[in-house]
């Protein structure tokens, strides 16, 4: 086999080895085996093309091609061309199939089922890195950069993947890239010539390459190949860590906290990542536990974050001012001596899987006793974590409220404040107008706001014919809302932000607030929160009482006592007898209560804050299309800062390859090498001198390049077979300068610094000469132009010579 043909194997065993980090994400493995077959023929068609020869670029679209030929066989056959040619057809089955395996990838827990959407997006995803490893690696001859698509590859799954036995896959994804590595630098040594290794060399001595080595020490391309290896595992060792954990949810969510003593702000954002996704999981794991002095529990939902602001894309979180965590909390706001309270005390305690930013919380809290690195977010009464601080096995006691207003207190209540009234009444205006209309109509004959708002939560959890169901795609947006009211299916997510928006609209401020509800009994006396707990409900706010929890979503949490007939009751035990405990770890035994689905840990519907800058999900679902286009755009940036080293690597490989064997291609050779060595030294920073001589531009080289032993000599040997075919009448031509030309390059970089090294490979100064030639070939188009008949100057001269017709 040729070292090309052995470099494209590589090339497709790195693929498919990094490839293989994917495998964990799905509960079957037939799509690996779909990839490994239509891998293999891409690559297999690369090397037919590459033997005809055909054009790089061509090269690349023949494979290209074959890709799109194959996955319309495989994903879209029925709605191809004679089965096999795409068209409209096939590609609208692509959309379709895409869409779907978006779709499937927010709704399902890893590892998913390999649904057909799914399926072409594994496979279609590794088809398209492995044409990206196989261009780079083998048909432009660059096996370094070939790391990149590899590393996305393996970076992806690492961030999907729950992080079980992921060391493995990063070592086959490693040991793919350092092969195709090996295999390169092999395949260029044996260009050079042959290379002895085994015996030590006496210092000075060069090896058949012209490479030296003292006391057997490695040969220089194969140091720059360790090092090129060991930068890239150390990338691909930290990119994943750096990345978010895309499957964490109400696991890994995350917030982030000014800095400072006693400033700064925090953006909770997208805290409905994973709502339907944990909703939907078929285990329950324990998130928290906790122990508390009061009988009546049902009420005692944990808090993590509230969403008030509604832009019609979604509901989210403002950005609002932290600071250091009072010794005890300030007085709720609205809440009035009149309305009836009763202070409780709790012990929590986190399990050590769960990270994210913000502390559930019973609402309202009124003091917090925890270690770290704690802010508090007086908007929304909660606790952030500061400079990397998160839930992780943390162990905490809260005080807070049970509020108990009557019915009659709600009814009465007056109006809130100008400022709250205008901030959590907000509506966009792309709200359609079917959610004001039908929040008029479900309140019509209400006389207060009391009676509208519990009439919208009658309606949601019993009168409106709702059903509940987490198989319903998500999606808190005006279209989702107005989508919901039409089909009445949906989850605490369309419940919740539902009648918050058609509270809204009736003048009542309404906000959401995200966290979990109560949790289970255990036999010890503690209580157990699971991940089906998460919950997402809405908040109403009155004059007197405060922001005040209502249950819309049937079969799910508790309908408050204030929203019935009978009296609120339920008291509380001696505060003072709350204790942690006993459990030092948070049991392994699931919530028994459903009161969120599984999704909400990955498509955040009731879970945890996620990342900065981000926001909830909007009606469309995945972002496939915003995806697509960074991803783009990013392939776009990195192909940009690769294309100096790229063409330097075309070129170099041009002027040093074999090509014809006349005496005038042999001379040609010749002079494509001495070019090639002065503008490798270019490339060093010494810039060429065309007015000098051979033997003076080879003396001035080594020189300035601090050249010496064998990398001298090989300058000095390339000006003299350069001079005998400028100068001799009967030149006696060499041929290919190729090992002296590497010889020198060699030279060069061991002379230079690190910094040179580098500027040498990505910018290389001789890369102007592209500039250069398509200056020269615009300057020789445009002057043909002016110069041809169709030209106005042509026309012109051409009108002066025309015979005059006139007779004398």
């Amino acid at each position: 086999m040729s070292g090309r043909g052995r470099l494209a194997l590589w090339a497709t065993a790195a693929t498919l080895m990094a490839a293989g980090a994917l495998l964990p994400l799905v509960n079957k493995t037939s799509w690996f085996l779909t990839a490994v077959l239509l891998v293999s023929v891409q690559a297999g068609v690369g090397a037919l093309a590459r033997l005809v020869p055909l054009a790089r670029p061509l090269t690349v679209a023949v494979q290209a091609l074959v890709a799109v030929l194959m996955l319309t066989v495989v994903f879209a056959r029925d709605s191809a061309i004679g089965g096999v040619l795409p068209g409209p057809g096939a590609f609208g089955e692509f959309a379709r199939l895409l869409e779907a395996g978006a779709d499937d990838v927010g709704q399902y827990a890893i590892p998913a089922p390999a649904t057909e959407g799914i399926r072409l997006m594994l496979v279609g995803g590794v088809l398209l890195i492995a044409l990206a490893v196989d261009a780079i690696a083998v048909t432009f001859r660059s096996a370094a950069p070939a790391g990149l698509p590899l590393l996305a590859l393996y970076s992806v799954a690492a961030g999907l993947s729950q992080g079980g036995a992921s060391w493995l896959w990063f070592l086959l994804a490693a040991s793919g890239y350092l092969l195709l590595l090996l295999s390169e630098g092999r395949d260029r040594l044996s260009q050079w010539g042959r290379v002895f290794g085994g015996v030590p060399r006496a210092e000075g001595r060069t090896t058949a390459a012209g490479f030296q080595t003292a006391g057997g020490s490695a040969l220089a391309p194969v140091r720059t190949g360790r090092r090129i290896g060991v930068l890239a595992l150390g990338v691909a060792l930290v990119v994943p860590a750096a990345l978010p954990a895309l499957d964490g949810g109400l696991l890994s969510g995350t917030g982030s906290g000014g800095g400072g003593d006693s400033g700064g702000t925090i953006s909770a954002v997208n805290p409905l990542v994973s709502l339907q996704n944990s909703l939907n999981q078929p285990d329950d794991r324990e998130v928290l536990r906790y122990r508390t002095n009061t009988d009546d529990t049902k009420d005692l939902y944990l808090r993590i974050v509230s969403l008030d602001q509604f832009d019609g894309a979604a509901w989210r979180s403002s950005e609002r001012r932290i600071e250091d965590v009072p010794e005890r909390l300030p007085q709720p706001q609205g809440l009035r001596p009149g309305v009836r309270t009763t202070e409780i005390n709790s012990s929590v305690s986190a399990a050590g899987w769960y990270a994210q930013s913000y502390l559930p919380l019973p609402y309202p809290a009124t003091r917090v006793d925890i270690g770290g690195r704690w802010r508090y977010e007086p908007a929304g009464r909660t606790l952030v974590g500061d400079r990397g601080q998160n839930t992780r096995g943390v162990r905490y006691t809260a005080g807070s409220l049970i509020v108990q207003p009557t019915a009659e207190q709600l009814a009465t209540a007056t109006a809130p404040p100008a400022g709250l009234l205008r901030d959590y009444t907000k509506v966009p205006g792309s709200l359609p107008e079917v959610v004001r209309s039908t929040a008029l109509k479900v309140t019509k004959g209400a006389s207060n706001d009391y009676e509208r708002a519990v009439a919208l939560q009658d309606w949601f959890a019993s009168e409106g014919g709702f059903t509940y169901d987490t198989q319903v795609r998500s999606g808190s947006g005006t279209a989702a809302i107005a989508r919901f009211l039409r089909d009445k299916e949906g989850f605490c997510v369309h419940f919740s932000f539902s009648m918050a928006a058609m509270a809204r609209t009736l003048g009542i401020p309404a906000r959401v607030a995200v966290g979990f509800t109560p949790g289970a009994a255990q036999p010890d006396g503690t209580m157990s929160v699971g991940l089906r707990d998460a919950h997402a409900w809405p908040e109403l706010y009155f004059e007197g009482a405060g922001w005040t929890r209502f249950e819309p979503t049937p079969t799910r949490g508790s309908v408050p006592e204030y929203t019935r007939d009978e009296t609120p009751s339920g008291s509380a035990s001696n505060p003072a007898q709350a204790q942690p405990s006993t459990s030092d770890a948070p049991s392994a035994t699931p919530s028994v209560t459903d009161s969120c689905p599984p999704w909400m840990r990955r498509q955040g519907e009731c879970g945890v804050p996620a990342q900065q800058g981000g926001a909830g999900p909007t009606d469309t679902g995945f972002p496939l299309g915003p995806v697509l286009l960074v991803t783009l755009g990013v392939a776009l940036v990195v192909l940009l800062v690769l294309l100096p080293l790229l063409w330097r690597s075309r070129v170099r490989a041009r002027r040093l390859g074999s090509g014809g064997r006349t005496p005038a291609d042999a001379a040609a050779r010749t002079l494509a090498g001495w070019r090639e060595i002065t503008d490798a030294a270019w490339d060093f920073g010494i810039a060429p001198d065309e007015s000098q001589t051979p033997r003076k531009a080879a003396a001035r080289l080594v020189r300035l390049g601090g050249l010496e032993g064998a990398s001298a000599d090989a300058v000095h040997r390339a000006a003299g077979a350069v001079e005998l075919v400028l100068y001799s009448p009967r030149p006696a031509v060499s041929g290919s300068l190729a090992e002296e030309a590497q010889l020198v390059r060699a030279g060069l970089r061991a002379a230079a610094g690190r910094g040179a090294r580098l500027r040498a490979v990505l910018a290389p100064r001789s890369a102007v000469r592209v500039v250069w030639a398509v200056s020269g070939r615009w300057a020789a188009v445009t002057n043909r132009w002016a110069g041809s008949r169709w030209s106005l100057e042509g026309w012109a001269v051409a009108l002066r010579r025309r015979p005059s017709r006139q007779r004398g």
